[in-house]
């Protein structure tokens, strides 16, 4: 009955243990807490497996890690990036659908047995599992690097905000044209809630602004209550854009985060956040991660498979995402540096898989390799975003 006692302190010992350990090789600690995950979980040791408990605190966690980093946004250089992290955005879209397209379309059915007829849709259903970003392991390495109001950061987390939009709405489409049971949303209602969603978001947001920047402007006394109104309206903002509207629930934690950072309180309320994230959410959600690895048996063409996959999701994301900052005069550095944020696929990448397999267009030997890209994205992403970002000054923080 109290199992879950024991997996919690066993999460935050590995974790903890393992990101020490990263850190004596220079890298972040994220990277330690996916992999004190894969340790513990049916990929190795089998110690623990995921459970509505570990499921549902990880959720907490990143949508903690996501207002949190909404609060640290300087939304003056957001502002400043909003058009060119679209142009970022889509091409870190369009290279990656093609890239993972294209790769199908010479494994499957041919090198890959598969006696499905419906090779073409399944084809382009990998091409959209490659345009996923997970940002949460981008904005966790971007904080213990100190790094996460650099003009490049902002791009970074506008592109990721609407590569989940146009992750969104290519799913559907994808999804509508295969599922033939007629549960899947219209296109257009789709979009349209979408477009909803951000308006709604717009206004409500603004009426909060000004309501808790009145309250905070003139109280000096138990800024603890500031911590719980800035977390209720982060909750309630993240509900109600996964559940009416259809947009992922850390975009309206990080929307959220964003409408409190213009306040005079928000330093201290990040503070608050900082703690409660560190102590327990954010090593529950990575760990999560890698505990949710549960790889298949794998034959010699499926590992040949993987390698490719893992090399296109890599590569397809730093070209895609790194020519949209060139064509905004962003210089090289920077161009590798959004590249090396938007690799990271997480747990987007293994949702969209998972609803693939419901309509039939996910096929079951591709499932190990698209465990083992997202794997290998998460871990190398934090590696990649360590050496482009590091310069003179650069220390990890956190300890």
């Amino acid at each position: 009955m109290h199992n879950f006692l024991l997996d919690l302190a066993l999460i935050l010992l590995c974790t903890k243990a393992m990101g020490l350990l990263t850190k004596q090789f220079k890298m972040p600690q994220v990277v330690g807490a996916l992999l004190a995950g894969v340790l513990l979980g049916p990929a190795m040791f089998n110690i623990l497996e995921t459970s509505e408990f570990i499921s549902e605190l990880s959720e907490i966690g990143v949508i903690v890690l996501m207002f949190s980093a909404g609060l640290e946004t300087d939304i003056q250089g957001f502002k400043k990036c909003g058009f060119s992290a679209l142009i970022i955005a889509i091409l870190g879209v369009v290279v990656p659908f093609i890239g993972g397209m294209a790769v199908s379309y010479f494994f499957n059915g041919t090198l890959i047995p598969n006696d499905n007829p419906n090779l073409f849709m399944q084809n382009i259903f990998i091409g959209v599992i490659l345009t996923a970003t997970s940002v949460s392991i981008t904005v966790e390495t971007l904080k213990e690097l100190g790094k996460l109001n650099e003009r490049s950061s902002n791009a970074i987390l506008g592109a990721a905000i609407i590569d989940d939009i146009l992750g969104i709405i290519a799913l559907t489409i994808v999804t509508s044209m295969a599922d033939t049971s007629g549960a899947s949303a219209n296109i257009g209602i789709v979009l349209l809630k979408i477009v909803a969603f951000f308006i709604l978001s717009l206004c409500v947001g603004y009426i909060f602004y000004r309501i808790f920047k009145s309250w905070t402007d003139h109280a000096e006394k138990d800024m603890r209550r500031f911590v719980i109104a800035s977390f209720v309206f982060c909750l309630l903002l993240s509900f109600v854009a996964e559940e009416y509207f259809g947009v992922a629930d850390i975009t309206g934690a990080y929307l959220a985060g964003l409408v409190i950072s213009q306040t005079n309180r928000t330093k201290y309320i990040a503070s608050r956040f900082e703690h409660l994230s560190y102590i327990m959410l954010s090593p529950i959600f990575f760990a999560s991660i890698g505990i949710n690895a549960e790889l298949p048996q794998m034959t010699p063409m499926i590992v040949l498979f993987s390698v490719i996959m893992v090399i296109v999701a890599v590569m397809s994301k730093m070209v895609g995402c790194g020519l949209g900052a060139k064509l905004f005069k962003y210089n090289n550095q920077e161009c590798i540096q959004i590249g090396s944020g938007m690799v990271s696929r997480g747990e987007v990448a293994l949702i969209v898989a998972n609803k693939g397999a419901e309509v039939g267009l996910m096929p079951a030997s591709f499932m190990g390799p698209i465990i083992i890209m997202v794997i290998a994205t998460t871990i190398i992403s934090p590696i990649l975003l360590k050496v482009v970002f590091k310069d003179k000054k650069t220390e990890n923080v956190a300890v």
